[in-house]
């Protein structure tokens, strides 16, 4: 049972009333977990770990080129640079 909590000064004092009972959940229920999701995130951060300690984390993997910094930054498990596409 919860009680109301009020204070004199700066002291608390409980409240002999309970609290009343919610009659709606307090809480959203959970959203449905996406271990695949997790778990390719894991894999990606144990490549980018395994590239870094090859010394090959700031190249891309295709080309070979340099990664931006900036790329890496906001994707610390980016591998390559996105393909540019032709202008037409």
């Amino acid at each position: 049972m919860e009680y109301r909590l009020r204070s004199f000064g700066n002291l608390p004092l409980m409240d002999t009333e309970p609290l009343p009972t919610p009659t709606e959940p307090i809480a959203a229920p959970l959203a449905a977990i996406d271990l695949d999701a997790i778990e390719r995130d894991l894999a990606d951060v144990d490549i980018a770990l395994a590239r870094l300690d090859a010394g090959t984390y700031w190249t891309d993997e295709v080309t070979g080129g340099a990664l931006p910094a900036e790329l890496l930054a906001d994707h610390p498990t980016a591998r390559r640079i996105a393909a540019q596409t032709p202008h037409v």
